[in-house]
């Protein structure tokens, strides 16, 4: 079976692999490149999104199993740097920070979600100069990380074990990420049995433990009619 997944899903593959009876192969990036890689033909046999909008525009192209799209988490945002200096957002317009990574809002839900919170906050035009767009949250990460960036907005699974700043999620758009089973797989069976292990009790404590909301499992999509 393969997935393809949203990069702040990486740091629980082990974990959500050893729940499969089906071995599991991932294919990790932006949620909107996958989407593209989807209507593209690819192989998948599942798509876990970090954004309920691509999938549900996959739904409706009927490119996505009738009934299997459901939401399973909602993301939350973190800031990190190396050094461990910066704990506001006020301080990435501090001099020393140089670059600040973050996803390209153009194809990643948390880019956009970055964007909104820095435009609230009243910084993304004063921090323009500065931002670094990475590919997806995972490369946002490897910025700060490798000292590519003096401060990272991205992905909390990526950074909730990493001393990183939990920010407020009042301040964007909720990341409510999503799932379904792409039409025409070869393991759709495999497919919609891990989707429902995401929501239930067990797959939903797995998430929690990785930085993500559980989100109560949601009626599926109506089927779509041309």
């Amino acid at each position: 079976m393969t997935i393809a997944a949203a990069a702040d899903l990486t740091p629980l593959e082990s974990a959500l692999s050893a729940q499969s009876s089906t071995p599991v192969t991932w294919s990790f990036g932006s949620s909107g490149l996958l989407a593209r890689q989807i209507r593209a033909g690819a192989p998948f046999d599942l798509y876990l999104s970090a954004n309920e909008a691509f999938v549900q525009d996959l739904a409706k192209s009927d490119l996505l199993l009738p009934g299997s799209v459901r939401t399973y988490a909602t993301g939350r945002l973190g800031l990190w740097s190396l050094s461990g200096h910066i704990r506001t957002l006020k301080d990435l317009t501090l001099p020393e920070v140089r670059h600040i990574a973050l996803p390209n809002p153009q194809h990643a839900p948390y880019g956009a979600a970055a964007r909104e919170l820095l435009e609230k906050a009243g910084l993304w035009k004063q921090l323009q100069s500065k931002i670094v767009l990475a590919e997806n949250v995972r490369q946002a990460y490897e910025f700060g990380r490798t000292g590519n960036a003096d401060a990272v907005l991205t992905s909390w699974t990526l950074l909730h074990d990493q001393g990183g700043l939990l920010l407020n999620d009042k301040d964007h758009a909720p990341i409510r990420q999503s799932g379904g089973v792409v039409k025409g797989a070869k393991n759709t069976k495999a497919a919609q049995a891990f989707l429902d292990f995401l929501l239930s009790p067990a797959g939903q404590k797995i998430l929690l433990r990785f930085g993500l909301t559980p989100a109560a499992a949601t009626p599926p999509l109506p089927p779509h009619h041309p």
